[in-house]
């Protein structure tokens, strides 16, 4: 069944307030990340993307000036339906036109076939962050 989504993309001011519970959830709960370290000071300077279904927020990321994608978090019952890949689609749309041709993030190691998928190659060695194990992903538009 197809959801009723909508991908929404601003700045912290007019996406943080419903951006926050989604990451809160997913990394601080879910994941035990510190919340001083998920809370970087980083937000005011990035473009988010949040997406709805059915008026509620249920995923939610982030592209910063230097061309990085990160803070991808979708609540748990809406996983695996394909709001990931709109997510990612729209913070790389949105680095397409800021004219930015190279993307890179730190993914976790279980989501390194997701984003090989939307054109990320692996580079470096295996590294941790917040306690969990990351790759460098690199795309060149």
């Amino acid at each position: 069944m197809a959801l009723n989504q909508r991908l929404l993309l601003g700045s912290w001011a007019d996406l943080g307030a419903r951006a926050t519970p989604i990451r809160f959830m997913v990394f601080v709960q879910e994941q035990q990340v510190p919340e001083a370290l998920e809370l970087d000071g980083r937000d005011a300077d990035c473009i988010h993307a949040l997406i709805e279904v059915d008026g509620q927020a249920v995923a939610t990321g982030r592209l910063s000036p230097d061309g990085r994608i990160g803070r991808m978090a979708v609540v748990a019952p809406y996983r695996g339906r394909g709001l990931g890949g709109n997510l990612l689609a729209g913070l790389i749309s949105a680095a397409d036109r800021r004219n930015q041709h190279e993307t890179y993030l730190h993914a976790q190691m279980h989501a390194i076939g997701f984003y090989e998928r939307f054109g990320f190659v692996a580079e470096g060695p295996e590294f941790n962050d917040a306690g969990i194990a990351h790759r460098l992903m690199r795309r060149i538009a």
